[in-house]
């Protein structure tokens, strides 16, 4: 009578130490993905060389001393490389104890940066700035929230809470609220809030939350927008000059009238490294916030649409990693730094060829920035560390829900008609 039972419990014991070893095997450390090094050194160069090439008409309208430009983003470079080695040093595991310092971090600088002097150049409080150094505290929010929520989703799915809307989504409102109400209104900055707001949507999304709770919050803060827009002076004229640049070029269309003047200036094949007539005071932030334009008038359609292959190939090389992620920290990690550069790009890129409103954003790892370049970098560090722990033999669980038919990647390369399930995720070892 006891045999049966002796069997069941050896083979349940069997498969439970087959799934131990598959799990460890997941842990291996391989070879990182060294193309991620590739293009974003690639990106860099660009910028670079952009920005050296520019750099005399920059200096002639600003009476200012030509390598000043060239100067501040090889330090912003240098930074950035030792910031990318030190994240990709730390273990993953030791970035979920970071959470908090960053947090009290990015409350000191918003907090700081409510009381230092605003720039007349750029009437925000977005920069803390001591003498010649300034610090854009937006950029330390962003790695902030990439590591806090990928650590309050992963515990919340290892929790199995993902369905409890008091535990999961009520947190995540209102971290978005105090958020869009910092970056949005105290620091007039909607380009960074839709890069957050972006980044908190897909982790959600990717750790399983239903996207018809993500599509009702999404709502709310397409409403927000619009308030926000509607609310304010400034804003509605900088929507109406989206809308009909033509009519406010002497004004507050200004930027968007000589940024499109700049990418149709370049034609084909554009005027040439050496030549630029937009960098010569016509176009505003032309070295960072602009940069795109000035690439489009230097280089032509041609090289804005090499540029966009760069970033195209860049991307998928981090939604690669993303795919064959198995633990989930890890992969919420991934999922972020995609959103983050992604929309950062896209807002950009779309902005300057008169596609999307001006929002004062950089262009990743190719604008003049060095706050921006540094926290990129770290994030890039993140992802490069994570590709040593990829995996691309995992064995589909018999349990996967069959009622939804997205279509989603698994971990061997191919499509499922299936939701992501996460037990695809190795499930951290307590």
């Amino acid at each position: 009578m006891n045999r049966p039972r002796r069997s069941r419990v050896r083979s349940e014991f069997v498969g439970n130490l087959q799934t131990d070893q598959a799990v460890k095997s997941l842990g291996r450390r391989h070879k990182p993905d060294y193309w991620l090094l590739v293009f974003s050194a690639l990106l860099l160069m660009i910028g670079l060389v952009v920005v050296y090439s520019i750099s005399p008409g920059l200096a002639a309208s600003q009476n200012i001393s030509q390598n000043y430009f060239i100067t501040k983003q090889l330090i912003a470079v240098g930074l950035g490389i030792v910031a990318f080695a030190l994240a990709s040093y730390l273990p993953i595991s030791a970035w979920k104890s970071l959470a908090r310092p960053l947090i009290w971090a990015s409350l000191a600088g918003c907090l700081i940066v409510m009381v230092t002097p605003i720039n007349a150049l750029y009437p925000a409080h977005r920069w803390v700035r001591f003498g010649g150094f300034s610090f854009q505290v937006a950029e330390l929010i962003k790695l902030t929230l990439l590591v806090w929520m990928a650590a309050f989703l992963s515990s919340k799915w290892r929790e199995g809470k993902l369905a409890d809307s008091s535990a999961v989504l009520k947190p995540l409102l209102i971290i978005l609220l105090v958020l869009g109400f910092v970056m949005a209104k105290l620091q007039s900055d909607l380009g960074s809030a839709a890069v957050i707001v972006s980044m908190m949507g897909l982790m959600a999304y990717a750790v399983g939350i239903p996207l018809k709770r993500i599509s009702i919050i999404a709502v709310l803060v397409l409403a927000l927008a619009g308030i926000a827009i509607s609310t304010s002076g400034y804003r509605r004229e900088r929507f109406n000059s989206f809308l009909h640049p033509e009519s406010n070029c002497q004004s507050s269309g200004y930027q968007e009238c000589q940024a499109l003047i700049a990418v149709g200036s370049g034609g084909i094949m554009g005027l040439g490294l050496g030549y630029s007539v937009q960098a010569y005071g016509y176009l505003p932030q032309a070295s960072n916030d602009s940069i795109f334009a000035i690439i489009a008038e230097k280089f032509g359609f041609i090289g804005t649409v090499l540029i966009l292959v760069i970033y195209t190939v860049f991307i998928t090389r981090i939604k690669n990693v993303v795919e064959h992620t198995s633990d989930q920290f890890s992969r919420l990690l991934a999922v972020g730094v995609l959103a983050w550069l992604s929309t950062q790009m896209i807002i950009n890129i779309g902005a300057m060829l008169g596609l999307l409103p001006l929002k004062g954003i950089t262009l990743p790892l190719v604008s003049q920035g060095g706050t921006s370049i540094i926290f990129i970098a770290i994030a890039l560090g993140l992802v490069f560390q994570i590709s040593r722990y990829t995996s691309y033999s995992v064995t589909e669980p018999e349990n996967i829900p069959q009622k939804s038919n997205r279509s989603h990647y698994s971990f061997d390369g191919g499509r499922v008609r299936r939701p992501h399930n996460p037990a695809f995720v190795a499930r951290p070892r307590t």
